[in-house]
C-alpha cells in the first residue's frame, strides 16, 4: 500500500495554516514532517493528532492505495 498526504496539504491550504505551525501543534519531529512530504508512512499516532487539530478524520487527510 501506499500513501499519500495530498489532502493534507490542501487542507492546510484552506485553513492557512503553514506547515510548522501544525508540526508545533502537534508535537512531531521535523523528520517526521519531512517523511509527510515524500508520502512515506507515519505512525497512527501521529495521523490521530493531526485530526485532532483540524477536527477531522483520516480519510480527510490522506489516502491510501494500492501500488
Amino acid at each position: 500500500m501506499a500513501v499519500n498526504y495530498d489532502k493534507l496539504w490542501k487542507k492546510l491550504i484552506d485553513m492557512k495554516m503553514t506547515k510548522n505551525a501544525l508540526r508545533i501543534q502537534a508535537d512531531m519531529s521535523s523528520s517526521t514532517m519531512a517523511k509527510m512530504g515524500k508520502n512515506e508512512t507515519v505512525s497512527m499516532d501521529i495521523m490521530l493528532r493531526i485530526c485532532q487539530i483540524l477536527d477531522c478524520n483520516i480519510g480527510d487527510i490522506m489516502d491510501a492505495t494500492k501500488e
